[in-house]
């Protein structure tokens, strides 16, 4: 017995060798994160059927009163048995793949088993069936949930599926006393080698999965840092010296070996390998630069003549080019450089991809600034091109919170906080966006909160679906959600809902935002939206920049209303119905 236990664990040991190589390919280890998709579900069949071949034609085979270890058996005598890890891999590829992955592998894991013969190999093409389906349920219920097994369950359902197949043993066998003779030789090695196997395997893909979820922590971690450095440079615009420094600090943070930024005309700044030829002030020398700004799209190059630089000995091999681009198009490049082809991967196209997003981002916003500055209207530019710094870092804080326990929530956040604020920008443009827009821009708000204070608030929307497409002046539903956020709970951590009601009434839509806060005192309730009210929380000019916004768009009749009581506030105005457009 301790002998078929050995021999069992050094078959075992190839198989967690090969699944330990196998989770170290990245590509492997993307697929598993769609376990539910067709072509995943084939890849997986096609390797645990391996896995069960090689564990057949790797098997013990065991006579009568000894253990004959053969370096492969294709066919078993009339007499003899095979003790194998067959029912590790099947087991692993059912609670890995589910019932359609683990029956696939059971089939084919038996029918190779029967073709190898000894005694009654029929019984095998049963249990594998029966193993296949048993561990593909209980694998379906964490697929369904997007996560492995632990370990230890893992373990304790090898040694299930194991007695399911001692059971066959007994339950099918022409001899039984044959068979109970069997299942006492082997019972306990190959139980103990099963439950190690899955065990040890499963641990392997947590260990993946960990690693994978630091490295991402990491990653977005030095993306937030990068944005940050770079912030103030590309506010500035695309200027020679603005770029120079933001270059700078993008190769210090992306170990590239060049980073360039061109306008759409010529180079800007050049830092790196290549900058005795690529030089700021020329004109863009590159075919890959110009296809970029032709076509808006993110370009790869994986050789010298792909990235189409004609000076000879140029050291750039490799290049990713990602377009800048504001709501006037491509304005310019961002261009990052490899002297070795290989270093451009996935990952890093992808890093590259989000990187230029945020730097158009804080182009536009920079944009917006100088745009704000020309306004005339001191109104328009206090109410719309208002960014609230304490929420911007607030947010910036709590999705840095986020980065090392759920670095997924922390990117779908990342480009909220992105949404929130490019519809600002947006705002700052116009008198009027439409309601569906609005609308879009307090949801960004109300999930940028809730992942601060989680639980505290929740809103309710009722909106007349013919609406939506009506003008309203930006944030006019935001500023009056974010005031009753701020002021209308006071300490509550709890109970705190805010209902927004927009419907049709008297030919005008009818906004409405209430709460059931604490209300307003009777000689505050007078004064707000009509002159500032400072307060603790703020200086109190938000409702009162509104009330004139809407009063100089609309007339007196569209200004706010305010109705208090102990048990909450609601704030109300009417708006024509018209079109964006109109």
């Amino acid at each position: 017995m301790v002998s078929l236990f050995i021999l069992l664990l050094e078959r075992v040991g190839l198989i967690i060798l090969i699944a330990y190589l196998l989770l170290n390919i990245s590509v492997f280890k993307q697929r598993l994160a769609y376990r539910r998709k067709w072509s995943t579900q084939g890849l997986l069949v096609l390797i645990f059927a391996l896995f069960a071949t090689i564990s057949n034609f790797n098997g013990v085979e065991i006579l009568p009163g000894q253990i004959i270890s053969n370096a492969s058996l294709t066919a078993l005598s009339d007499e003899a048995s095979l003790a194998n890890t067959r029912t590790l891999t099947i087991g692993i590829s059912g609670l890995v793949g589910g019932p359609i992955v683990g029956i696939s592998v059971g089939v084919i894991s038996g029918i190779i088993r029967f073709s190898q013969g000894g005694i009654d190999p029929q019984v095998y093409v049963f249990s594998s069936l029966l193993i296949g389906l048993v561990a593909g349920l209980y694998g379906q219920k964490f697929i369904k949930k997007e996560s492995f097994p632990s370990p230890i369950q893992g373990g304790i359902m090898g040694a299930v599926v194991e007695m399911i197949q001692m059971a066959c043993i007994l339950l099918f066998s022409s001899s039984l006393p044959e068979a109970w003779q069997l299942v006492q030789f082997i019972i306990l090695p190959m139980t103990l080698i099963n439950s190690l196997g899955v065990a040890v395997f499963l641990s392997i893909i947590h260990a993946a999965q960990k690693q994978e979820m630091q490295a991402r922590a990491i990653q977005t971690h030095d993306v937030l840092k990068l944005a940050n450095a770079t912030l103030p440079y590309f506010r500035a615009g695309l200027a020679e010296q603005s770029c120079k420094k933001a270059a700078e600090i993008i190769k210090k943070f992306m170990k590239v070996s060049a980073v360039s930024i061109t306008d759409k005309e010529q180079i800007l700044t050049h830092v790196g390998s290549g900058s005795d030829h690529h030089r700021p002030s020329h004109e863009i020398i590159t075919d890959l630069s110009h296809d970029v700004l032709h076509t808006g799209e993110v370009k790869e190059a994986h050789s010298h003549e792909e990235i189409g630089c004609d000076v000879p000995g140029c050291p750039l091999e490799a290049a990713i080019v990602i377009p800048l681009k504001t709501t006037k198009g491509v304005i310019g490049t961002l261009k990052l450089y490899f002297t070795n082809a290989d270093e451009l991967t996935f990952v890093e196209r992808q890093l590259a991809e989000g990187l230029g997003n945020i730097f158009s981002s804080q182009i536009e916003l920079g944009e917006a600034e100088v745009h704000a500055r020309l306004l005339q209207d001191a109104e328009i530019k206090s109410l719309q091109a208002q960014v609230n710094p304490h929420f911007f870092f607030n947010a910036i804080n709590t999705i840095s919170a986020l980065i090392r326990v759920d670095s997924e929530q922390a990117r779908k956040l990342l480009l909220r906080l992105s949404q929130f604020f490019r519809s600002n920008l947006q705002g700052a443009r116009k008198n009027l966006i439409s309601l569906e827009k609005e609308l879009e821009q307090v949801k960004a708000y109300q999930l940028l909160e809730q992942a601060r204070f989680p639980g505290r608030f929740t809103i309710h929307f009722s909106v007349e679906e013919k609406l939506k497409t009506i003008a309203v002046p930006p944030f006019i539903v935001q500023i009056l959600v974010e005031n009753a956020f701020k002021h209308a709970f006071d300490t509550r951590q709890e109970n705190n809902h805010v209902w927004i009601r927009i419907v049709e009434k008297e030919n005008q839509a009818l906004i409405q935002v209430e709460d059931n806060g604490v209300g307003l005192p009777a000689d505050i309730a007078k004064r707000v939206g009509k002159e500032v009210v400072p307060s603790n929380k703020g200086t109190g000019s938000a409702l009162e920049n509104l009330n004139r916004r809407l009063e100089s768009l609309f007339g007196e009749e569209a200004m706010l209303s305010f109705d208090s009581t102990n048990e909450g506030t609601c704030i109300s105005c009417f708006i024509p119905i018209k079109k964006e457009s109109d």
